[in-house]
């Protein structure tokens, strides 16, 4: 086989689809984000020939294997070649054949190198990843150990503390939305109109992308979290720098966080929203889960509301203990998107 192998930072560069070729069970646990899954094995397949390796040896595997691929050979071929018509329309590249295929599988061995052996019989290039999905995912986990200008966006349930993060996105600030990374908002009632969560692996892939893609010497803002969004983790290492990092305290009167919680969450289905409140049931009490499930089915939302917001405030009070240099935004009335923006450019400034 004469494909090329490419170092990991040579193989971003390359123009052209990633595609992952291992099964479906491995792409979901973790791969590289925009990367394609068209499995060689499927996780039936895979599981038999890695039983036959083991007991029987790496010939008859072998030979398993490239029993599979005989029945499948037309449609890995049609799917490859559509994914290259799908990158040249998103990327406006006019010529097919300039497109490379880049293939890996978990560390770069039999199955992205037979991937990349097939395309050469079609004259199509393609390159493969050196140590695979393998190098990827220590590239990941390294990415966090590196020094980070982070600064915190705090403030208590109803801020509008998400909101302000995506309009300094929309402006050119650096940013990670972790809760839209992990597809919760980090309270019992994170989940509802979400997507499913992705794999905590996938999650940390997805932060280190973010990571990747800003220079260093710029300050990167992060909403305030506890180490877990729903069922993922935050990074150990890029947590302990969260939590000593520089940190903006967004204030807000009752009424305009009551405000924002009802616009939030009052669409959502009755069903959904008790079952939220019964999650966290012992910790309001009885008497407050009482009045939040009454309020729910008479839609009375400032009352839903004002039942659980005592609770948030003390778990906030709580986490918040302990921080240093913060700098406090009262942003009570302010809804003009300028003015929030001037107050974070005079914080910058100083």
């Amino acid at each position: 086989m004469n494909s090329k192998k490419e170092e990991l930072e040579e193989f971003r560069k390359v123009n052209g689809p990633i595609i992952d070729v291992r099964s479906p069970s491995e792409y979901y646990k973790g791969h590289m984000p925009n990367s394609i899954n068209i499995p060689l094995f499927d996780n039936e397949e895979r599981s038999i020939v890695g039983t036959i390796y083991k007991n029987y040896g790496r010939e008859k595997a072998v030979i398993q294997g490239l029993e599979y691929i005989a029945m499948k050979i037309e449609n890995l071929v049609n799917k490859l070649f559509e994914a290259i018509t799908v990158y040249k329309s998103k990327n406006n590249n006019s010529k097919l054949e300039e497109s490379t295929l880049k293939i890996y599988c978990a560390r770069g061995g039999m199955r992205s190198q037979s991937i990349s052996w097939l395309l050469e019989k079609y004259n199509q290039r393609s390159i493969t990843l050196k140590d695979g999905y393998k190098t990827y995912r220590k590239w990941t986990l390294e990415s966090f150990i590196q020094e980070w200008k982070i600064v915190i966006m705090g403030g208590k349930t109803g801020t509008g503390k998400t909101k302000l993060l995506k309009l300094l996105g929309e402006n050119n600030y650096q940013i990670i939305d972790l809760e839209g990374l992990a597809c919760h908002r980090g309270s019992t009632f994170g989940g509802l109109g979400m997507k499913e969560q992705p794999s905590n692996e996938q999650f940390e892939n997805m932060i280190a992308e973010e990571l990747n893609s800003f220079k260093k010497n710029k300050k990167i803002f992060v909403e305030a979290e506890s180490a877990n969004i729903g069922k993922c983790k935050i990074p150990h290492e890029f947590f302990s720098q969260m939590r000593t990092a520089e940190r903006i305290e967004i204030k807000k009167s009752e009424s305009n966080r009551l405000e924002e919680l009802i616009n939030t969450y009052s669409v959502y289905k009755e069903k959904d929203l008790i079952e939220a409140i019964i999650r966290i049931k012992k910790r309001l009490g009885p008497q407050r889960t009482k009045i939040a499930i009454e309020s729910i089915k008479n839609k009375d939302w400032e009352s839903v509301c004002k039942s659980v917001l005592d609770y948030y405030d003390k778990c906030y009070d709580y986490e918040k203990t302990g921080k240093n240099n913060i700098k406090t935004f009262n942003m009570t009335d302010i809804f003009d998107d300028q003015t929030k923006l001037r107050l974070i450019k005079e914080y910058m400034k100083s």
